[in-house]
């Protein structure tokens, strides 16, 4: 099967398997055939094209060759699906580089190179799968069988390489192990922490001979505070910090929470905003927890503990390898059910399951495999005993330290099944995001998309709809059984939830024809908005919206109809809620401990619909009256490209630290928000507002620590004044040029999509051609994830992001040494904006004040991507003219900024490369 490769007679190279290999990049096309005497040859697109038309082709990840070549339909033998099949659960950065690496391979010297190491990383697979000591063996032969019916393009070329096993193998459902039931836990010890013994924890973490930082020590010391007992009810101690970067606040708290931890015996929880930072606090925490060894039953002293749309949905697995999903689908299905067999924890996004894995399927079939809409059944599951989620969910009560994010945190403290469960130690890194991801959870939003997901979840499979999608009536068949009054209140929220939207609504608004009352609100929403807009957006295709006031008839009247309709379906949950109680209270013979585990979480799950039904109608019930000071109603048109997608009602609080105080600092003990970007400049005004804790009269206690790194020698701030703004051709030659003169490394920030897929598509072949390759959220057909981890191991690539990039990226060394800014990061324009703006203290300087201060955050933060570790040294370019003295103070005090032409920031740019490269050769000399 293998073939000579090109190599030095006295250097073989590895054996390559022997099947033609097409590599694509924006510098062009390398085609590798069989023949006697294979070659590796350049051609163009559509022979590529025809090529692949002809026969199967190898190649590493299909959708980007396929946007490369232009032609959607590729499809070939993909060696990512061939790895995630024979390495499932381990990482690989997927690009030519990253696969030579993780398979011990020489790496490719440049594009022409890569077919050739696609054949030979092939062979490398392969031979994998027969040898006697590969780990991931068990159910690989099982899984083929099934992948052979699928027509799965590898299935023929594994068949001859794994062995049939001399014994069945177990089925997947069978060999995941089951998680235990453990006793209540005991309310923690009330302790103080010693400062000196904090110290001395902090010491034994950071190791012999680590740099000496005083920054990290006060910080730990600040942060033991969060810890101590609390002095009264509704009275935490709320500790602010900030922390520069390099500080070394991570384990600057992870040191006296796990000294609180063994010394009270109870649970910290650690909050981010970023998966990134999940990741890292995974890594870091090990040296603070000890570790059971490996195959210890002993209950994890961290868990990662994250939303249950995150995890994989073992029955919605079951039903896809049954016959759930079809085609391209159905091999996605098994390649999971191979990772879910060696997965850590069974977390999809942003755990081990590749990131990319996802996007090699068009229909994006993971979100399928999650359970997205709240349906689980609970203890009604046949696998409910190795559920992942159940699994997370019981070890982060027995855990020592929890890794959650902020979303979950608050939905937790707002509604999590177990009280005594709920975080009342808590550490918020990323701290700044905090009166975000308020703000998302405390909010309200009445739309299309949101009201059939409810009609889904109350009525179940409709039509010709497939899966396991079960309605109220099929989760609590056993209590309408034997409840007559739960039969009843389930008999009537589904007669009700039949007036929400069910399939094609979208279709029958833009036509003019809804169906039924909320249809008819969404419709006139529609309408309201369109009349209003005077954003200029309805031509360019943009989202629109209007403030929610001086709305006329028809829409109060469409309101109203709305309201008695949503208030039908909340009456009949409320009276479920109470039966399933009664039940429960009852105890009749068949309520077991599965039952009523299943029912707990069937009262949960309607009480999370109750309460956003509850938010809906007071929504709807203050149109058309006067408004509340307290909130910001608007209506909304969501549209992408000129696509309209979704539409209606949405509400926010006007300052939503007021919920957070209320669910989650009141109930809490200790709470400490720390951020590098946590103050204005210094101001702790705004943070203090931002942290909810004047919401109940709590005076935080307040700390900040420089970044130890030399910001003058290591960075500068360079404001480009002769781009011009709006000016696309310009925009893209600057980021061209800029890119070029640093040899890759940059980070590109955009403040509109368009913008950035409009500078992409100028440049991205001219600097592929020069051997930089450039990446792109919006444009590559890959995850956020794995873009930052290609970007990160490869020195020579750019890469062009939004908002998800600007913070939360750890990129430190030479892989990132230039980030660029294609204008100041201006606050959107939105109602909500408005409104806040507004409020703002005369005192904090206002309605400029308060825009000021989001603009300083934002610069700050992406300017923290730049300089990670003391080594690092790098430039941060604006390309605005009109960029106000009054932001600088964004940046670390002494960083050296100018106002430069462009060819003046590419010439000092080009200064700090040269310094780079003499240093690499004086390191280098003898």
């Amino acid at each position: 099967m293998a073939v000579p490769a090109d190599s030095d007679p006295g250097n073989p190279a590895p054996p390559a398997l022997d099947l033609p290999a097409v590599h694509a990049s924006h510098s062009g096309c390398w085609l590798r055939g069989v023949d006697l005497f294979p070659s590796t040859r350049t051609v163009g697109k559509g022979e590529a094209i025809v090529a692949a038309a002809d026969t199967p082709l190898l190649m590493l990840n299909a959708p980007l060759v396929a946007s490369r070549l232009g032609y959607p339909d590729l499809s070939g033998l993909d060696l990512l699906e061939l790895y995630a099949f024979v390495h499932p659960a381990r990482f690989v950065v997927p690009t030519p580089k990253g696969l030579a690496n993780a398979l011990g391979l020489p790496q490719p010297a440049g594009d022409a190179d890569v077919p050739l190491l696609l054949q030979q990383a092939a062979q490398a697979l392969l031979a994998t799968t027969a040898a006697p000591d590969w780990p991931e063996r068990e159910g690989a032969w099982s899984a083929l069988q099934s992948m052979i019916k699928l027509r799965w393009p590898w299935a023929t070329l594994l068949t001859g390489q794994i062995a049939r096993p001399e014994r069945a193998e177990r089925w997947l459902f069978s060999r995941l192990p089951e998680w235990d039931e453990a006793g209540e836990r005991p309310q923690p010890a009330q302790v103080v922490l010693d400062p000196q013994a904090v110290e001395t924890r902090l010491a034994t973490l950071t190791g012999a001979g680590a740099e000496d930082r005083p920054g990290q020590r006060a910080f730990a010391r600040e942060a033991a505070q969060m810890f101590a007992p609390r002095r009264g009810a509704r009275q935490p101690h709320v500790v602010l910090a900030q922390a520069g970067t390099g500080t070394g606040k991570t384990l600057g708290y992870l040191a006296p929470a796990s000294l609180w931890t063994q010394q009270s015996g109870g649970t910290v929880w650690v909050s981010t905003y970023t998966k990134a930072l999940q990741r890292q606090l995974r890594r870091e925490s090990a040296r603070a927890f000890a570790m059971p060894p490996p195959g210890s039953k002993a209950p994890p002293p961290v868990v990662v503990r994250k939303g249950r749309e995150n995890y994989l949905c073992l029955l919605n697995l079951e039903d896809a390898l049954q016959g759930g999903f079809t085609g391209r689908p159905a091999i996605l299905a098994h390649l999971v059910a191979r990772w879910a067999a060696y997965s850590q924890d069974g977390d999809m996004i942003g755990g081990d399951l590749p990131g990319w894995l996802g996007t090699l399927f068009r229909k994006r079939g993971i979100a399928a495999l999650t359970d997205q809409r709240g349906e689980c059944v609970y203890a009604g599951c046949p696998h409910y005993r190795k559920c992942f989620i159940e699994r997370a969910a019981r070890a982060s009560a027995e855990a020592e330290l929890v890794v959650a994010n902020h979303a979950l945190v608050m939905v937790n403290a707002a509604r999590g099944r177990d009280v005594a469960q709920r975080p009342t130690r808590i550490v918020f890194d990323e701290g700044h995001h905090v009166f975000d991801a308020a703000d998302s959870t405390f909010g309200a939003a009445l739309t299309g998309a949101e009201a059939i997901e409810l009609r889904r979840w109350v009525i179940g499979p409709e039509g010709k709809s497939r899966g396991r999608r079960r309605g109220l009536s099929a989760r609590l068949a056993d209590v309408a059984s034997y409840d007559e009054g739960g039969a009843t209140a389930i008999t009537q929220a589904r007669e009700a939830a039949e007036l929400l939207p069910g399939d094609g609504w979208l279709a029958r608004i833009g036509e003019g024809t809804p169906d039924g009352p909320v249809e008819r609100l969404l419709a006139a929403v529609r309408a309201t908005v369109l009349a209003r807009d005077e954003s200029g957006g309805t031509e360019a295709g943009y989202g629109l919206e209007t403030e929610a006031a001086q709305l006329d008839g028809p829409m109060l009247e469409a309101a109203a109809g709305a309201l008695e309709a949503l208030e039908d379906l909340r009456q009949p949950l409320l009276r479920l809620t109470l039966r399933l109680e009664a039940i429960v209270e009852e105890g009749p013979d068949w309520l077991d401990g599965q039952a009523r585990a299943r029912i707990e979480g069937a009262r949960s799950a309607i009480q999370w619909r109750t309460d956003l039904l509850a938010g809906w109608i007071a929504l709807l019930g203050r149109l058309g009256g006067p408004a509340d000071p307290d909130y910001v109603d608007w209506l909304a048109l969501d549209r992408s490209d000129g696509r309209e997608w979704d539409m209606g009602l949405h509400r926010h609080h006007l300052d939503p630290m007021k919920p957070f105080a209320e669910v989650v600092l009141a109930p809490a003990h200790g709470v400490l928000m720390t951020s590098a970007t946590l103050t204005d400049g210094g101001d702790w005004s705004g943070a203090i507002t931002r942290s909810g804790a004047a919401r109940l009269e709590v005076q935080p206690e307040l700390f900040a620590a420089k970044s130890p790194f030399d910001y003058p020698n290591q960075a500068q701030v360079l404001i480009v004044t002769d781009v011009p703004r709006g000016d696309i051709a310009a925009l893209a030659g600057a980021y061209a040029r800029l890119i070029e003169t640093s040899g890759g490394g940059v980070l590109g920030l955009f403040t509109a999509i368009r913008r950035l897929r409009a500078v992409h598509g100028r440049i991205a072949d001219r600097l592929a051609r020069a051997g930089l390759p450039l990446y792109a959220q919006h444009v590559d057909p890959i995850d956020t994830g794995t873009l930052v981890d290609i970007f990160r191991d490869d020195p020579r690539a750019s890469l062009l992001g939004t908002d998800a990039l600007r913070d939360g990226v750890d990129v430190p060394g030479q892989s990132l040494r230039l980030v660029v800014m294609e204008q100041v990061p201006w606050p959107k324009p939105s109602i909500l904006h408005r409104a806040r703006r507004m409020a703002a203290p005369r005192e904090e300087g206002g309605a400029q004040g308060h825009d000021d201060r989001i603009i300083r955050a934002r610069l700050a933060q992406a300017f923290g991507r730049l300089i990670r570790s003391a080594e690092d040294k790098g430039h941060f370019v604006v390309l605005s003219s009109a960029f106000p003295s009054r932001l600088l103070s964004a940046f670390p005090e002494g960083t050296p900024v100018r106002r430069v032409s462009l060819e003046q920031a590419l010439q000092s740019i080009a200064g700090r490369v040269d310094e780079a490269v003499l240093a690499s050769k004086v390191e280098s000399s003898p």
